[in-house]
């Protein structure tokens, strides 16, 4: 039995009062966030998705590339948003829940949504003009198409941080408790599942970038299944002679130096021929100088079972981003 003194704070009672408090204020946030929400998802369905069905200007593959489920998402929202009105937070979120796999699905289909769109937009004459007519309207504010195009995707991380946050401080002896927590581990796992899928695709477009400047028989397939770090010039130091510039690619698993091609070669200038592959869990990385934040630039050592490779940069800083994504990638291997 709690006792309680006149003018004596209570410990207990102030920390209901302050989850009380942000529960409250969570709580508007979702619910004014989501009005929001739905009221973009409805401006696209109707101006955009309605009347392209109705005048067929995109043929229904494209039109399903382009905006693949977002109907259902907006279905979704409008399922939600009564019971937020009515303040049913966790039977409301619950519901939602049931939904959330179409949030994975318009994350793997976002880069052939934003191609479909670049590709449209250059050769199809009538969408082009279509697309510029509704983007004029008032009711979008300025927005293209193409800044709405990941409103359901940004949306997600919002769902994340306000559902976490309103199970959190929300008491644990609350009817909806149990729900909110539940809603908040299932809209987390999503938004960590859709993350890692933009993780990838962004990884694919990295890889055939870098096959794109790779020429050669050589270069056929190196960059296929692995993942991007970073890329740039540096200065390949020889036991005698002068420093060569050369550009070097590294992944989690190698390191690729090339060479660029001759200016003037008739078919791939401006593309790079590889001259070596160094897999990155026989290196060992050192620091021969630079540690010091200095301008003179550094230089790191590469040493493999039958080679020893001096990196050199005159950019101090770029030199130390070389050295922790090498020390990334090679601790990667080892795990």
């Amino acid at each position: 039995m709690e006792i309680h003194y006149p003018g004596v704070r209570c410990p207990v009672q102030e920390q209901r009062a302050r989850w009380e408090r942000k529960r409250a204020c969570t709580a508007r946030e979702l619910l004014e966030t989501e009005r929001r929400y739905q009221e973009q998802l409805g401006l696209v369905a109707t101006y955009f998705l309605g009347i392209l069905k109705a005048k067929g200007t995109l043929r229904p593959p494209e039109r399903q590339a382009l905006f693949s489920s977002w109907e259902l998402i907006y279905g979704a929202s409008q399922e939600l948003l009564p019971y937020l009105e009515g303040g049913c937070w966790g039977q409301g979120l619950e519901g939602f829940c049931r939904h959330l796999e179409l949030y994975n699905q318009f994350a793997a289909n976002s880069e052939r949504s934003q191609t479909t769109l670049q590709e449209q937009l250059k050769k199809n004459k009538g969408f082009r003009r279509f697309v510029r007519l509704q983007e004029s309207r008032p009711e979008f504010g300025g927005l293209q198409l193409q800044d709405l195009l990941p409103l359901p995707l940004q949306r997600l991380q919002q769902y994340e941080n306000l559902v976490v946050a309103l199970a959190e401080n929300t008491r644990p002896n609350s009817p909806d408790h149990q729900q909110l927590t539940r809603a908040a581990r299932l809209i987390s796992e999503t938004a960590q599942r859709v993350h890692t899928i933009g993780q990838k695709q962004k990884n694919d477009q990295h890889l055939r970038r870098v096959q794109a400047l790779l020429s050669g028989r050589q270069a056929k397939g190196l960059t296929s299944g692995r993942w991007f770090l970073r890329q740039g010039w540096l200065l390949v130091v020889p036991p005698h002679g002068e420093p060569r510039p050369r550009m070097f690619f590294l992944f989690t698993d190698v390191l690729l130096m090339a060479k660029p091609r001759p200016p003037l070669h008739l078919l791939q200038s401006g593309t790079f021929a590889c001259k070596a592959l160094y897999p990155m869990a026989q290196c060992q990385l050192s620091r021969v100088f630079g540690h010091s934040g200095g301008p003179c630039g550094g230089l790191l050592s590469l040493s493999f079972p039958h080679e020893k490779l001096l990196l050199m940069s005159t950019d101090q800083e770029e030199l130390s981003r070389w050295y922790h994504s090498l020390t990334w990638a090679i601790s990667s291997q080892k795990n």
